[in-house]
């Protein structure tokens, strides 16, 4: 036996005590679904940030005329005007 401490030990062989190991593994679980939800935060947050700096998607007419104006269907005038038809 040691000064006092029972025959468990310190504190009866509880730590802090039976009630202070519960709070603290409590203590523990709230801190550690803190960090999974603040890491699962700033995944989504980066990839929102991701999307907004994509490439805006080309359409598929401006690929089909490109394809044209490569093959020699149209000539360059043609091409043009209705790149800007396309757009506007």
């Amino acid at each position: 036996m040691g000064y006092g401490y029972g025959p468990w030990g310190m504190m009866d062989g509880w730590g802090y005590g039976y009630g202070y190991g519960l709070v603290h593994m409590a203590i523990w679980v709230v801190i550690l679904a803190a960090i999974i939800g603040g890491i699962m935060w700033l995944v989504r947050l980066l990839a929102v940030n991701d999307e907004r700096h994509a490439l805006p998607r080309r359409s598929a007419s401006l690929d089909v005329l490109e394809e044209r104006y490569a093959r020699g269907e149209i000539n360059r005038d043609e091409y043009l005007q209705k790149k800007q038809d396309m757009r506007s």
